[in-house]
């Protein structure tokens, strides 16, 4: 690729992601207020939102993994709040969030959007339930949407640093081959930021747009890189054929609610991207008890898995006088 193209199309993404956040920021006019039925206490081990077009199965998902009632009918925009339900697995409670469907647009607000996308913000999974009738265009166009937003589904943080210094200018360097960055199109997209005095360090053969996404995390709109599963809905209206194709795509389950196909894959599905620890306590003297463990997550605290953070869920106190700890485990990790 010529240096000068990559170079004048980091400046134009820079701007064109500097424009998105303007028309994406938040509303300055007052009299608003908070929107009745988005705001959702947090509740339980992790939280998991059902993101999709009205009328593809969100509402009897939702009930059917947690019993809760949530309005279904034959016509669009049944739901039209955020109706929380649990889902009680192996020992954990996972809140489930049924929120209404978004329609083309939503990033910019319409339909409600903004409020749905911002509380898809603070899940730690995303369930995309699709309709398995229709093609992969809605797939697409709530990827968009929930990229517009600075939601990255699937994906890591670029392992890029960026240090700002007080003095020294532009500094950079790289670990590994890059085949779309370089020094001069990250000085020019540093310009558009006002950044001058900058180490960077790429460890990864990264985008103009993964390089953007980093720079964006100290401003007012960071990217939230958040795990999503694609539920194909409405199986039973497919031949064998099509849902083996679709069961064979990344991150995909088929399911049926209305046939209670394959729920319980969905639920063990859910359990694996989670990965979620379940630590269980034990007196001494006594048998452990596990009836109610401690949950480590890696979404959450500290995104580790030690003893430290366990024993942080336990009382934060008891960390300053803690020594030591024995540890009972099938397997190591």
């Amino acid at each position: 690729k010529n240096k000068a193209t990559a170079k004048h199309l980091g400046d134009l993404k820079a701007k064109l992601c500097a424009a998105r956040r303007e028309l994406l920021g938040p509303e300055k006019s007052g009299g608003g207020g908070k929107s009745k039925g988005f705001e959702v206490q947090r509740f339980g081990d992790s939280r998991v939102a059902l993101i999709g077009f009205p009328s593809v199965g969100k509402s009897s998902l939702l009930t059917a993994l947690t019993g809760v009632q949530s309005e279904a009918a034959a016509y669009e925009f049944t739901t039209l709040t955020c109706i929380p339900g649990v889902i009680n697995y192996n020992d954990c409670k996972i809140q489930l969030l049924d929120l209404p469907g978004i329609i083309s647009g939503a990033a910019q607000g319409k339909g409600r959007g903004r409020q749905v996308i911002a509380t898809a913000r603070s899940a730690d999974m995303i369930l995309m339930i699709l309709d398995a009738t229709k093609d992969d265009a809605q797939r697409q166009m709530l990827t968009k949407e929930l990229n517009d937003v600075g939601i990255r589904l699937n994906k890591e943080r670029p392992k890029i640093s960026v240090t700002k210094t007080k003095a020294g200018g532009f500094k950079f360097n790289a670990t590994c081959t890059l085949t779309e960055l370089s020094s001069e199109v990250c000085f020019s997209i540093l310009r558009e930021y006002k950044m001058f005095n900058v180490d960077v360090v790429v460890h990864e053969d990264a985008t103009i747009d993964d390089f953007i996404d980093v720079l964006e995390e100290a401003g007012t709109a960071p990217r939230q890189y958040c795990k999503c599963i694609y539920v194909y809905n409405k199986i039973d209206m497919l031949s064998i054929s099509q849902v083996d194709q679709l069961a064979r795509q990344p991150y995909s389950v088929v399911i049926s609610v209305s046939k209670e196909l394959n729920l319980e894959g969905l639920l063990e599905r859910i359990w694996q991207e989670l990965d979620l620890r379940r630590v269980y306590t034990k007196k001494k003297g006594h048998f452990p008890d596990f009836t109610d463990p401690l949950v480590l997550t890696c979404q959450r605290g500290n995104k580790t898995f030690t003893v430290e953070n366990a024993v942080g869920l336990l009382h934060k106190s008891i960390l300053d006088e803690f020594k030591s700890a024995l540890v009972w485990a099938l397997q190591f990790v």
